[in-house]
């Protein structure tokens, strides 16, 4: 696995500073990542998922240093990528790519297609300027959009293809990692299919890599080969596609996966509903960050913090959960204090009103 190895990341963090007071001095950070560490192997696609502000997108920013990491260490193909000069990085960035949530905002309105390629090759000098041209017209076709396309503004297509522009800007420059940051949420649902499957025919003919970064369980399911789950900048859950779907392990991933819709009418499945909001990643809570929504928590949920470690027994080096009671909860030893499928009726049994119970559950 080592020499196989493309990207290792260790005890990375990134807090953002707030600043307050007269002369504007740091009074406090947000921890928008916090310790975290995994690795990516060559080819293939490491999916990152959680609900909005958990730091994945933060994370993919620190990787590639467009936030500058507070701590911790990123190693690709070996080489320390947090200790490079800014001459060295920008060499970087040719192996190293992103695209963007937003396909048109990524994008300059303001020029075409071939004159946003042609920059992207410039200023990484990775193709003579003689040969531009031709490399333009084959990316475009690469990616299912026509020659005659290239000449055309943003604005002039949909977000289908603005999306596929900003895969050819990503290709451009030959890279080996591709950082997929919420590329097919802002599309519709049939246009995500056809993102999705171009990425997976990419990947095979080029043997890309691919950190793929998202809120939809559905959507990674068909794309990814391990899955981190993140929960307000820690990771909670990781190991490959088939063991989170099959044998989900943290709480949290549970409530995840009970949210994704089944196409069959004929198979039954129990959503599962959390309590609470979100805490703030300023003054997150103490012992496990989830401990305030956990209906398995105990006083040593609120005191200890989990290590991320094995304790599945079916998928055994496969699969790793922060989590103080994994194996007694999927054993039925350690059972939840609410019924997680039924928070209304448990809030009606407390005596709570309407609206104040609308405002109580919290829908993952």
């Amino acid at each position: 696995m080592t020499e196989n190895l493309l990207l290792k990341v260790e005890n990375l963090k990134q807090y953002f500073p707030i600043k307050g007071g007269f002369l504007g001095r740091t009074v406090n950070h947000v921890k928008a990542v916090d310790d975290i560490s995994f690795s990516i192997r060559k080819g293939e696609t490491v999916s990152v998922v959680g609900e909005s502000g958990c730091g994945k997108s933060t994370t993919g920013r620190a990787i590639l240093r467009l936030d500058e990491p507070t701590a911790g260490g990123v190693e690709f193909e070996g080489r320390d990528v947090l200790g490079m000069s800014a001459k060295e990085m920008r060499k970087m960035r040719s192996e190293m790519q992103i695209i963007f949530q937003d396909p048109y905002a990524s994008l300059n309105p303001r020029k075409t297609v071939r004159q946003t390629l042609n920059e992207a090759m410039e200023i990484q000098n990775v193709v003579p300027k003689k040969e531009r041209n031709a490399r333009i017209i084959e990316l475009m076709e690469t990616v299912g959009l026509q020659k005659h396309q290239v000449d055309r503004f943003p604005h002039e297509f949909s977000g289908g293809q603005r999306q596929r522009v900003g895969i050819a800007r990503a290709l451009s420059v030959n890279p080996k990692l591709i950082i997929c940051d919420e590329a097919v949420s802002a599309l519709d649902v049939s246009i995500q299919a056809q993102v999705l499957n171009l990425l997976k025919r990419l990947q095979r003919e080029m043997g890309l890599t691919y950190l793929f970064i998202a809120h939809d369980l559905g959507v990674v399911r068909h794309i990814s080969d391990r899955i981190i789950v993140m929960y307000l900048g820690k990771i909670v859950e990781m190991g490959d596609t088939k063991s989170i779907f099959e044998n989900p392990q943290h709480p949290y991933t549970k409530a995840l996966l009970s949210a994704i819709p089944i196409a069959n009418p004929k198979k039954k499945s129990e959503r599962i509903f959390l309590r609470g909001d979100v805490p703030s990643p300023i003054d997150p809570p103490t012992g496990c960050r989830f401990h305030t929504r956990c209906p398995f928590a105990t006083d040593k949920c609120r005191e200890e913090v989990p290590v991320l470690e094995e304790k599945d027994e079916i998928y055994k080096d496969k699969h790793s959960v922060a989590c103080h009671y994994a194996l007694d909860i999927q054993q039925g030893k350690h059972q939840p204090k609410y019924n997680m499928t039924d928070v209304r009726k448990n809030l009606d049994d407390e005596g709570t009103d309407n609206k104040s119970k609308e405002k109580e559950i919290e829908n993952v």
